[in-house]
């Protein structure tokens, strides 16, 4: 606190003591935040210890008293007017010191308090963001800015202090101060919880502290706190950036102290907001307290990320752009050909290719022999779901006289591949040689969680000569070596990502789809993207398997490896504009053509990029 105040009669002492009580605004390190801190306060900024709340209630009460709202004579309602017009406050973290501060300064001994029996715990109820009391104006204390835009580092400011509303002159008879009050020194217990305005509009918590014994039949409780949802939102992205850069500074006590606050901070927000800082909270609080998610490899999981793949293929946009994307730059590589053969690196339910074989099968002079080889990882119980996706796509190419063969591939990782595995049937016996398409969705990425297992796999694709390999990917870089940098760099995209999804859920929740089904669908999207925000933020090493990159980053590795890029052109731009505009809910959703690649973002957001390659010249 800052006094600018100067009386006759000592200041100086006063201010140096009120300097210092300045300097106790900072956040105190984690290791004096004890038990004995009480919780609520704490919240909201203030130091309390427990045992210290009825002496603090009663020192407040005193300060209320000797600054003009409990009968202080007119003749000092000059020194009041200025301390409300002249006086800098700030808000302090240690109440007790501040207010023993004030006390002395303002030279008043404070009248008698009356006994004051053990009143309700204060309680926290909902209601609007506007404070109705005593008047209107500013309040005693100004809040300060949440985040200081100046300063280059994240650490965590103080919560603003209690907003009072200012005294009616006309009605300081029928006013009682405003205190919080504890019985026998017993602590005060609180529960708190928060309501969402119609219209999505702001959010606020208001805390109602207990009226005194005397006043409580007939004067109602007075709102002294009020956490508007804008001011929480800047709050909760403080606290995750300040909470990651401690965990890349290997501060976990202070680590711990802010992920403990992400909590509570988010639960003030709506929507998309509120889902990804809970996933990135809980990511946090993996890594700080060790406790890592179960790696990719193991058996149930790759079944149930199997599942996820599929709710995510049904909520949004991005897998069947992706497909359509890859489907169409292969399908001009096939053009006049009379065997092909693809190999999918990750085939999962096979949804990508009755698209294409379908465009096969319409094509001038009949449909091509098509074969297809699926790589998948181990199903548990040693199921072959692999060869249930084959007779499925079998059935489908039958039904429109498309000669189909299929094999499937399993293998832990891509690494695992040969090129004899892949290589074309038909040359020993002069036949016409099959073209070959190598397809990535969302799976080279992986590769690089193992050193040497991208070039491995590109020197495999290489071997086999495909006339076009076609990669989809994130456009994001997540696989930064600082990890404050991933943290921001995945916050921002997955903010993105929550966002177009909700936005996807409103318009499919109007269309034709049943909302049980399209509901389903956007929750277990979430719980998609959310395993990959776990494995970006939590994981390290060979478990950190969500490393994505950019275009530019790819471009430069393909490039390295032999590969030059293959325009998609502006054919392919148009009719994935097109599909777009069929999804529900695809106002947000916009496609880019970028270098010869084609990306689907949101808004001004790239998300993903597809790209097609082909083996450079000699």
């Amino acid at each position: 606190m800052k006094r600018e105040y100067q009386d006759g009669g000592g200041s100086s002492a006063g201010g140096s003591d009120l300097g210092s009580s300045k300097d106790k605004m900072m956040v105190a390190p984690a290791g004096e935040q004890d038990e004995e801190v009480d919780e609520l306060l704490a919240a909201l900024g203030y130091k309390v210890r427990s045992s210290d709340m009825a002496d603090v209630a009663q020192k407040l009460e005193q300060l209320e008293m000797a600054m003009g709202m409990g009968g202080v004579p007119a003749a000092d309602d000059g020194f009041v007017s200025h301390l409300a017009t002249d006086t800098v406050h700030y808000n302090p973290s240690d109440l007790s010191s501040w207010v023993e501060s004030m006390l002395s300064e303002l030279n008043a001994p404070p009248p008698p308090l009356p006994p004051a029996p053990a009143p309700p715990a204060p309680q926290l109820v909902s209601t609007s963001s506007t404070v109705t009391g005593g008047g209107s104006g500013a309040g005693y204390f100004d809040p300060p800015p949440a985040v200081d835009s100046s300063s280059s580092t994240y650490a965590l400011k103080p919560i603003p202090s209690p907003v009072a509303a200012p005294a009616d002159p006309s009605a300081d008879s029928a006013r009682e101060p405003k205190r919080m009050r504890t019985g026998g020194g017993s602590t005060s217990s609180s529960s708190s919880s928060s309501s969402s305005m119609g219209g999505g509009g702001a959010r606020s918590s208001v805390v109602e502290a207990a009226p005194p014994a005397s006043a409580a039949a007939n004067a109602p409780a007075v709102p002294v706190v009020v956490v508007d949802t804008q001011e929480a939102g800047i709050r909760l992205v403080h606290a995750l950036l300040a909470c990651a850069e401690a965990v890349q500074q290997e501060n976990f006590s202070a680590a711990e102290a802010l992920v403990k606050q992400i909590p509570m901070l988010a639960s003030s927000q709506g929507g998309a907001m509120r889902k990804v800082a809970a996933y990135f909270g809980e990511a946090l609080a993996r890594r700080v307290y060790r406790f890592r998610p179960a790696p990719d490899s193991s058996l149930l999981d790759a079944a149930f990320a199997d599942l996820l793949h599929a709710h995510f293929y049904e909520s949004c946009p991005y897998l069947k752009f992706a497909h359509f994307t890859a489907n169409q730059a292969i399908l001009e590589a096939f053009a006049g050909c009379r065997r092909v053969h693809v190999v999918d690196f990750g085939i999962k339910q096979g949804m990508q290719w009755p698209a294409l074989l379908q465009a096969l099968a319409l094509r001038p002079g009949g449909p091509p022999s098509f074969r297809l080889t699926g790589v998948g990882p181990p199903q548990p119980d040693e199921t072959d779901a692999l060869q249930q996706v084959g007779w499925k796509l079998a059935q489908f190419a039958h039904t429109i006289r498309v000669d189909f063969q299929y094999r499937g591939l399993v293998a832990a990782t891509l690494a695992d591949l040969e090129p004899f595995m892949l290589q074309p049937e038909g040359e020993e016996n002069d036949e016409e040689p099959e073209v070959i398409a190598v397809n990535s969705v969302f799976e080279m990425h992986r590769l690089l969680a193992q050193p040497g297992a991208l070039e491995k796999v590109l020197g495999t694709v290489r071997a086999v000569r495909p006339k076009i390999v076609t990669v989809v990917e994130q456009e994001a870089n997540h696989n930064s070596g600082s990890f404050l940098d991933r943290f921001t760099q995945s916050l921002h995209y997955y903010s993105t990502m929550f966002d177009s999804l909700e936005g996807a859920g409103s318009g499919q929740s109007d269309a034709a789809s049943p909302g049980a089904a399209a509901g389903t669908d956007q929750v277990m999207s979430e719980v998609y993207l959310g395993r990959q925000i776990c494995n970006v933020v939590a994981c390290e090493g060979a478990e950190r398997t969500e490393r994505h990159e950019t275009l530019v980053q790819w471009r430069n590795r393909l490039g390295r490896a032999g590969f030059e890029p293959v325009h998609l052109g502006s054919n392919a731009y148009k009719q994935a504009s097109t599909l777009l505009a069929l999804f529900a809910g695809g106002d947000g959703y916009r496609v880019e053509e970028k270098d010869g690649c084609l990306t689907l973002g949101w808004h001004t957001r790239p998300l993903i990029a597809t790209s097609a390659w082909r083996l450079a010249a000699a």
